[in-house]
């Protein structure tokens, strides 16, 4: 008993040695593990403090990138939310062609079996002969109908399918917008540094990207813009709009790019942060000067232009624009409160477009008016050919009733009109021709 008590105990300090030992070693272990991952962290460390001296840079690119962003983000907002209206008008005209469109082919349909019910009626009211002259006649005269409501149906259906590729067209060039507006602001700013500080120059250039822009927009000259009217004010002034852009329902927005940029030529080309600022306080002061100039010129008073409240200031440079409300952002409410509103060339095209899509869905609702113009008018002289028809069919039935009283009394019934001839022969009265055998032997029969 003792011996198994001593094998015991010496089983248990054998246990716990090697269970000591397994702790030993996994303490071991995690040591060589902590020194590896220490060392680790010192050089994390080194790295991180290499990186720190360039914190300063990096803060000042990711601010004027955020810079830019908020300003792109802007545009694009804007251009979403014309998308959205664009978009919204071009469902309501799809949806109101469509409804015309289904009212034009039910009208056909039930026209085409009115048609026929008439004609089935008469026909079947009509002898063999006079149903085959009344038919000929009544194609002859519903051919002018048919061929009015195939040239209906077509001019809906070309419509219709004018009016999705202009939707898909649209949508592909909005698309391609800030493709767009990227090249022309790198051409403008590009020829802005080879003007250095020339007025003229600058706003000669003004009215070229203006007249691109117009170009691009779908707009016509002479039909939904004109370009340097003449104007002559009540005062005696004579006042020349760069451009007068038409909208429908005979109102005008008119358009000003003599936008000078001699304080931006030197914001851009200057790399002393100083005279940046300083360059920058000018391009914004002559932006706010140009403002208060054009609001004085009441353009929308003229004679014989019925303007919007609001003319659209064109900045030729896109940079220039986003530069200057992005550093005094009260510009835009400024010249909103002198009835004035700024532009860069990505969102004059974009309001340009929007007034072209304008116009098309006026140029489609003028036609569709002019269908049911049309349409009405081709109902009323149906309606009086219908009545005809029916007095016709009437006459015919009254014909034919005649045609049946006069035939009884002629060859039916006893003395008939026939068998009293017919008596004459067994008399000896000569006869040259012999009446129908059918109608004697009916007239004998009776």
């Amino acid at each position: 008993m003792d011996i198994q008590l001593l094998y015991g105990i010496i089983g248990l300090l054998g246990g716990v040695l090697v269970g000591g030992i397994a702790v030993w070693w996994l303490i071991q272990q995690r040591l060589a593990e902590k020194e590896n991952l220490l060392r680790e962290n010192y050089t994390q460390l080194a790295v991180a403090q290499q990186k720190a001296l360039v914190i300063p840079s990096l803060q000042q690119q990711i601010a004027h990138l955020e810079q830019e962003l908020r300003a792109q983000r802007e545009i694009i907002t804007s251009q979403e939310a014309e998308l959205r209206e664009v978009t919204t008008r071009w469902e309501e005209s799809r949806i109101s062609a469509e409804e015309k469109q289904r009212l034009l082919l039910n009208s056909e349909q039930r026209l085409a079996t009115q048609f026929e019910n008439l004609a089935n009626r008469i026909f079947e009211q009509s002898g063999r002969k006079a149903q085959e002259l009344n038919r000929q006649g009544l194609t002859h005269l519903l051919s002018p109908f048919r061929e009015q409501l195939e040239s209906f149906r077509r001019q809906v259906q070309e419509g219709f399918g004018q009016e999705a590729r202009e939707r898909h067209t649209l949508v592909h060039e909005i698309r391609q917008l800030q493709q767009l507006n990227v090249k022309m602001a790198q051409e403008a700013v590009n020829l802005t540094n080879a003007l250095k500080g020339d007025n003229k120059i600058q706003g000669n250039w003004g009215e070229t990207v203006l007249a691109r822009i117009l170009e691009s927009s779908g707009l016509r000259e002479g039909h939904e813009f004109e370009t340097q009217v003449s104007i002559r004010h009540e005062n005696g002034s004579r006042y020349q709009p760069d451009v007068i852009v038409h909208l429908p329902h005979r109102r005008d927005v008119i358009i000003d790019a003599k936008m000078s940029l001699i304080a931006y030529e030197r914001y851009f080309n200057s790399s002393d942060e100083n005279e940046q600022k300083q360059a920058l306080h000018a391009h914004v002061s002559s932006i706010r000067a140009h403002i208060k100039g054009l609001s004085l010129k009441d353009y929308h008073k003229l004679p014989g232009v019925t303007s919007l409240d609001y003319v659209l200031m064109f900045i030729p440079i896109e940079p220039a624009y986003l530069v200057a409300i992005g550093h005094s952002p009260d510009l835009l409410e400024e010249a909103l409160k002198n009835n004035i509103m700024l532009v860069g060339p990505s969102t004059l095209l974009v309001a340009l477009r929007t007034i072209a899509a304008l116009w098309r869905y006026e140029y489609q609702s003028q036609n569709a008016q002019e269908i049911a113009d049309r349409a009405a008018k081709m109902y009323d002289k149906l309606r009086l050919f219908v009545d005809d028809m029916q007095g016709l069919g009437n006459s015919i039935q009254k014909a034919q009733s005649g045609y049946l009283l006069a035939m009884k009394k002629l060859s039916e019934g006893r003395g008939n009109l026939i068998s009293q001839a017919e008596g004459f022969k067994s008399l000896g009265v000569e006869i040259k021709k012999t009446i129908d055998n059918d109608l004697v032997e009916k007239s004998a029969s009776d």
